[in-house]
């Protein structure tokens, strides 16, 4: 097997564990890591804070809510919430959307990561 080929092969392994991770994620923890998104975010329908409800997020694309005022760097993104952009969003905002107004500094971990993609995907359905 080849050099380059075994590099492809490991790239997609690292992907599909990252994926796994993020699909394993206990959404009971995730529950505790979202008192720190609380301060900004709700998970009521139609009700949003200094940051937009992530009710429903999963799914929605970035800057979609019609009463809440994005940054045009954020309406600009082209995102689509999945748990892939999400995982990537919540390590680092700034990074992953430059310019944008969220003022978190990122959540590093990628297991505490996990679990609050887990629990806003349980909480927002």
């Amino acid at each position: 097997m080849s050099g380059k080929m075994r590099g492809t092969i490991l790239i997609v392994a690292l992907v599909f564990a990252a994926g796994a991770a993020r699909a394993d994620g206990d959404a009971a923890r995730g529950e505790k890591r979202f008192e720190e998104c609380a301060t900004c975010h709700t998970l009521e329908r139609g009700l949003n804070n200094v940051g937009p409800s992530l009710y429903g997020v999963v799914g929605r694309k970035a800057g979609e809510i019609a009463d809440f005022r994005y940054s045009p760097a954020m309406k600009r993104s082209g995102i689509t919430w999945t748990a892939q952009t999400l995982d990537m969003f919540i390590a680092d905002p700034q990074k992953e959307v430059p310019g944008n107004r969220m003022p978190f500094a990122g959540m590093p971990n990628a297991g505490d990561r996990a679990d609050l993609i887990a629990y806003l995907m349980k909480a927002s359905k």
